[in-house]
């Protein structure tokens, strides 16, 4: 019995104590993303297994040591998604979308599975946003994304990021690249790890993104890609750091910046913080040109990006950023008996539908218990109803903070007469940014 009230290694809850940090945080990079164009695209949890093996590259290590794949009953091999990108082309492929408007913008929220050692900001399932853009080749697309990535944090207040950009070139240029990069860890592969062995001849760049120790200090020294990236490619990512300087993003070039997938073409780009521990790398992504091609449509320039939330929650808490408040129950109808309970409940029902939260009492607790409770939710009025208040028509209206009342009909205005209550006693004494958000959150009503 033991095991069934556990959560799987790697797994964890979110209570509703923080949820609403997390819903504040997705409502904000959506509403973001929007404003650059993107639009939410939502996809499987699951896809065949060859996708990320041709999509993500079967030389990484997400493919080769992390992914969840297993035979469904028809026989196939199904993984859990490791990533967003791959099943993102599949559908754009899949639903046409290369015959629409061009470049195509879309965004995503998702959970992700990899099998790996659970760590902080490290998960086996966790969560991502991510923004994937087809049709584009100009390097201007680059700088946008990263404008939008950073738009996003200076929007949740966080700092000391870094960000960092390189060039990984095209498959023309990295050829004489991968060459240079053979040579230089042929001379070192006593030293190499069993997988950096394997990739030595296939895909000397992941020897670039490997987590051994020895590995990574034996990359320190190898061939800089900057040095071998052809005159397009060059080019490309000249213009992309124009760009960002237009738009006065600081970045700096790490010419060691790889990404852990296969698909990346060109720019690749990292926000960086160094307040997380190891996991460092807040949000991640590039060009990747080749990708929609390799999946089985046509050639198709494309870039996106990923953010991984709990590592960005972990970083906002790290750095003591607040955030808005947990919403509050607007009123608390405490009840004496059955017909008080069904006008409580006519109450709440008009409270709500005027986009008010209402509660009241579902334990048969006395009148003391229930103004307990509302105290816990912390209700900004509460009001009692009993057989007198029924059989006048009216209440008392309390407000908790002050313990003020006012005086409050029963009838069919009750959540119009609320209303100018609500404005008239609560906004009195409120900070400014709490009475914008008071008025905000009634704006459509």
């Amino acid at each position: 019995m033991a095991l069934v009230t556990k959560s799987i290694k790697g797994t964890q809850d979110t209570l509703p104590s923080e949820s609403y940090k997390i819903q504040f945080v997705e409502q904000s990079v959506l509403e973001i993303a929007k404003n650059y164009g993107y639009k939410e695209i939502r996809v499987p949890v699951f896809e065949h297994t060859e996708l990320f093996q041709r999509g993500v590259g079967d030389t990484t290590d997400v493919v080769q040591k992390e992914m969840y794949t297993f035979e469904d009953k028809g026989g196939r091999s199904i993984t859990l998604r490791p990533e967003g990108t791959a099943g993102v082309v599949r559908s754009y492929i899949e639903h046409g979308l290369f015959n629409e408007a061009q470049p195509q913008k879309v965004c995503y929220l998702i959970s992700c599975y990899r099998y790996e050692k659970p760590q902080a900001g490290r998960l086996r399932e966790f969560h991502q946003f991510g923004c994937e853009c087809f049709g584009t080749a100009s390097p201007a697309a680059d700088a946008e994304l990263i404008s939008l990535v950073n738009d996003i944090f200076a929007f949740l207040d966080v700092k000391n990021l870094k960000i960092q950009i390189n060039s990984i070139g095209c498959p023309e240029c990295r050829k004489n690249y991968h060459k240079a990069l053979q040579e230089y860890f042929e001379s070192k592969k006593d030293e190499l790890c069993g997988t950096c062995l394997g990739r030595l001849e296939r895909n000397p760049m992941r020897i670039l993104d490997c987590k051994s120790p020895i590995c990574s200090e034996i990359a320190k020294d190898a061939p800089k890609v900057t040095d071998y990236l052809c005159d397009e490619c060059d080019e490309h990512f000249k213009k992309v750091q124009q760009y960002l300087d237009a738009m006065n993003i600081p970045y700096e070039v790490n010419p060691s910046i790889v990404r852990g997938l296969d698909y990346y073409t060109k720019t690749v780009f990292e926000f960086v913080s160094t307040e997380i521990g190891a996991q460092g790398t807040v949000c991640g992504g590039g060009r990747y040109d080749g990708l929609v091609e390799e999946i089985g449509g046509n050639h198709t320039p494309a870039l996106g990006f990923a953010m991984g939330m709990e590592r960005l929650l972990l970083l906002m808490q790290a750095q003591g950023i607040e955030f808005p408040p947990e919403a509050k129950c607007d009123l608390y109808i405490a009840t004496m008996g059955d017909d008080a309970l069904g006008k409580a409940m006519n109450l709440a029902a008009s409270m709500r539908e005027f986009g008010y939260y209402a509660e009241f009492d579902l334990m048969n607790r006395g009148i003391k218990a229930q103004m307990k409770y509302a105290n816990k939710l912390g209700a900004a009025f509460t009001l009692v109803l009993g057989d007198n208040e029924l059989s006048e028509g009216k209440a008392k209206l309390k407000e908790m903070k002050t313990g003020e009342e006012t005086e409050i009909l029963l009838d069919d205005k009750f959540t119009v007469n609320f209303d100018a209550v609500y404005f008239d006693k609560l906004m009195e004494g409120l900070e400014e940014q709490e009475v914008l958000g008071a008025f905000g959150k009634k704006e459509n009503d």
